[in-house]
């Protein structure tokens, strides 16, 4: 799932930007193109605004199903929403996350969510502990621009994450492109209206 992340000066938590969750890959791959393309729908089936509607949506669906599997991180995508993590990310910053199976290194700034919190987080690793049993590697995290850890922000007793906690590492981003889901996040009313406008295009739209 594409999420944002923010607070200024607390945690940087995170938002879904698109929620493809609805569509798992069971119903992906039981698709039947076949039906979809039928001949005898194409001189009238594929002109129907509601049809151009639909493509969109799957298309998008599709190509986020891919990032997920290319990258292995359930958010390929996030949108910095606090100032957590300045001046190195500011909000509205997308950043790009990868899963990979390497050891998670100090310095690394990496998403991950708390047992009890619905909305992840994105900060710097600050230490890393392994594991002598099991040879897992347990991490601290510290956001740039807070004065403290976060222990004060995992679950009651938790001194350091596990790796089911990381959802990904940041890889690369891009500065201010994520403020129109900041937009969307603080007032929906601008996410209906964008939705509706969208809609009304596609219905109202000539070949």
């Amino acid at each position: 799932m594409f999420w944002a992340l923010g607070g200024l000066g607390g945690p940087g938590r995170t938002v879904p930007w698109w929620p493809p969750r609805f569509l798992d890959n069971t119903e992906l791959c039981s698709w039947s193109w076949s039906t979809a393309f039928d001949r005898s729908h194409c001189n009238n089936g594929l002109k129907h605004p509601s049809w151009h509607l639909g493509l969109i949506v799957t298309s998008a669906l599709i190509i986020w199903k891919g990032l997920m599997c290319v990258t292995g991180s359930e958010s390929p995508v996030v949108v910095v929403l606090s100032g957590s993590m300045e001046p190195g990310f500011k909000r509205g910053d997308i950043l790009f996350l990868h899963m990979s199976k390497d050891p998670i290194r100090t310095g690394e700034i990496v998403v991950f969510h708390v047992d009890g919190r619905e909305i992840p987080i994105v900060h710097r690793v600050l230490k890393v502990h392994e594991q002598q049993d099991t040879g897992e590697v347990d991490v601290l995290t510290k956001g740039d621009n807070n004065f403290g850890d976060d222990r004060v922000l995992y679950a009651h007793g938790q001194l350091w994450l596990h790796q089911h906690h990381i959802m990904g590492r940041a890889v690369g981003f891009l500065p201010y492109v994520g403020w129109v889901t900041i937009m969307m996040t603080e007032r929906p009313i601008i996410k209906y209206l964008l939705i509706g406008a969208l809609g009304l295009l596609v219905i109202t739209s000539k070949e």
